[in-house]
């Protein structure tokens, strides 16, 4: 062995250098002193180890390095498993997590489409609306027509004269007529202000859907557009068209048609039956004139027979005078003084001939009567005539049609 003094080094911790741990330096050891003779260097032991500590000391680091790089095996080989586990995991979360991502993102464009066709929907339902809307303004602004000519014609034949001016079944669908026209004018008015309630109601929740798709789009990572939020269920359907109003307006005009039609028929049944009335009327005017015309002349003959009487008469009746005036027994009675019967027999004749001119002339008065009364009804068919034809079935001609009335 080497007479040099062996110095212990320092213990070293090489796991706590691996694992990055400070260590602090051991307190040096106080200085050995030199080996010296004699009585100086009783009490101290010898500076040199011995075997067996060598040995010992060496199989403890042999231990430890043995040690320590068990350790540092162990640790590398839980390293790789961690890390493998770890990006394992990684992967499979980021797998997860693309094909949530994906299908949110899937759910989001779908719920996109279905919200633009929706508000397409809606845009093109308010386009009818509107139309329907207008359609409805105009049938409103045509009603004023009808109504114009149905209250004219009441009017004119109020001026109807005497016994004509009666309640009859022109009047009376004359006066539906106008019910049913003021009718349909309320309903189009209410259905009107329907129907522009209902469009911007529209509007509205177009807008409200628009910025829902505007959010959804920016937002389209984000769980904020949910799939109840902010979904009506008005979104999922189609929203109500303009079908009912459609049809509104063919059931108005229809009924107005039907009404007008009957009103047509109402006037003409009415004028055939005038023309008939008045021609009746007509006839007999001309056979009460042919009546007047010969009682007339019956009346002429009646007097001209009364008058051919007077002179046979005063005849008679000077003959029976100057008969009266003959003396004594002259004054008998004879055959001529049958003159006496003669004169009885022209009064009576006289009497019956006055008391016929009297019927005559009571006839021909009646007549008269008669006459004036055909002529005076004649001329009231005649007038009705003119209001029925020239006044109320001409203005009638102006009835809107019926694309006008249906807002076409």
């Amino acid at each position: 062995m080497s007479s040099e003094i062996i110095v212990s080094r320092p213990h070293y911790d090489s796991r706590a250098a691996a694992q990055g741990v400070h260590q602090k330096s051991p307190p040096l050891e106080q200085e050995v002193p030199q080996a010296s003779s004699g009585s100086a260097t009783a009490g101290y032991r010898s500076a040199k180890y011995t075997p067996a500590e060598w040995f010992s000391n060496y199989q403890t680091i042999l231990e430890q390095a043995g040690t320590n790089r068990r350790d540092a095996q162990n640790i590398q080989h839980e390293s790789r498993t961690l890390s493998q586990d770890t990006e394992a995991a990684a992967l499979k979360t980021q797998a997860t997590g693309t094909r949530l991502l994906g299908e949110r993102l899937q759910e989001i464009h779908s719920w996109k489409s279905e919200l633009q066709r929706h508000i397409e929907l809606l845009q093109a339902d308010t386009e009818s609306l509107l139309m329907v809307k207008k359609r409805l303004e105009r049938a409103l602004d045509a009603t004023e027509t009808p109504y114009a000519i149905a209250t004219d014609n009441l009017t004119c034949r109020a001026r109807r004269l005497g016994a004509e001016l009666v309640r009859d079944t022109v009047e009376e669908e004359l006066l539906k007529e106008v019910d049913l026209i003021r009718s349909i004018q309320a309903l189009l008015k209410k259905t009107a202000a329907q129907v522009g309630t209902q469009i911007r109601n529209q509007d509205a929740q177009q807008t409200l859907e628009m910025d829902w798709s505007d959010k959804c789009q920016a937002y389209s990572f984000d769980d904020s557009c949910g799939r109840n939020h902010n979904m009506s269920p008005d979104t999922q359907q189609h929203p109500s068209s303009a079908t009912m109003q459609e049809q509104m307006l063919q059931d108005t005009t229809e009924d107005l048609r039907v009404q007008c039609a009957s009103v047509e028929r109402a006037f003409s049944l009415h004028c055939e039956d005038l023309i008939e009335a008045k021609t009746q009327l007509e006839m007999k005017l001309a056979q009460t004139l042919e009546q007047i015309g010969v009682q007339e002349k019956n009346i002429e003959v009646l007097q001209r027979a009364i008058h051919n009487k007077e002179a046979p008469l005063r005849v008679a009746q000077s003959r029976l005078y100057l008969r009266s005036l003959r003396p004594n027994m002259e004054l008998c009675r004879d055959q001529p003084q049958l003159l006496e019967g003669e004169v009885r027999q022209i009064d009576a004749s006289l009497e019956s001939l006055k008391q016929k001119l009297s019927g005559a002339r009571s006839s021909l008065s009646h007549l008269e009567e008669s006459r004036m009364a055909l002529e005076k009804d004649i001329n009231c068919k005649t007038n009705s005539l003119f209001i029925e034809r020239e006044k109320c079935m001409i203005h009638r001609k102006r009835y809107p049609t019926i694309s006008v009335l249906s807002g076409y």
